[in-house]
């Protein structure tokens, strides 16, 4: 039986790190974690946070999935849309304030807030 979730797998093209790293660490405040050894040749990174982890995986020829996507519970949305000028708000989830934004390399991103 599933007792939990480890981690969320997304791609990324190759030399896409450093902006992973400034949009999942430094805009959404995740900590990147070591990759293990054998993992790390492959490039990519990692990220934590508080109960999540998500992984950036090199992919060659990769194109962002249009519909798929990972929704991360945040604290304070308003701070978290004013750092993402594209955010596109949506009012469809009730009892949520939400947004979808792209990462650097055009992953859809959910952030929801509970109202």
């Amino acid at each position: 039986m599933i007792t939990g979730l480890h981690h969320v797998q997304l791609a990324a093209p190759p030399g896409a790190e450093p902006e992973l790293r400034a949009f999942y660490a430094g805009v959404l405040g995740l900590r990147e974690v070591p990759k293990p050894p054998e993992l790390a040749q492959r490039g990519g990174v990692w990220f934590r946070g508080p109960g999540l982890e998500i992984h950036l995986g090199i992919e060659e020829g990769f194109r962002p999935p249009r519909k798929a996507h990972p929704a991360f519970l945040v604290d304070d949305l308003d701070a978290l849309v004013a750092l993402l000028p594209d955010a596109e708000p949506d009012d469809l989830l009730p009892g949520f304030r939400r947004v979808y934004v792209k990462d650097p390399v055009g992953n859809r991103i959910e952030l929801l807030q509970a109202m």
